[in-house]
């Protein structure tokens, strides 16, 4: 995976390099934190379906694994419009 990514950041042209760079990892960090979210939901309502009785303490820790995923996604936006 690396070796494709390296492949293709070297074939992009020079002057376009660093928008490139900044473009692709704000799509990666956009990606990963909406993977993260669904997986978080996922398992949120299998475990609500599986003890429904613990659903507040399911709900609480739910939102603040949502909240650190979407975290990476803004640090990846800050750092692609500093880049």
């Amino acid at each position: 995976m690396i070796d494709i990514l390296t492949t293709l950041a070297a074939a992009a042209p020079a002057a376009s390099s660093g928008a490139f760079n900044g473009n692709f990892a704000l799509g990666v960090a956009g990606a990963g934190a909406g993977i993260g979210l669904g997986l978080i939901g996922m398992a949120a309502a299998q475990a609500v379906g599986r003890n429904p009785s613990a659903f507040g303490n399911i709900l609480t820790i739910g939102i603040i694994g949502m909240a650190l995923a979407e975290a990476i996604a803004i640090y990846a936006f800050i750092m692609a419009l500093q880049g």
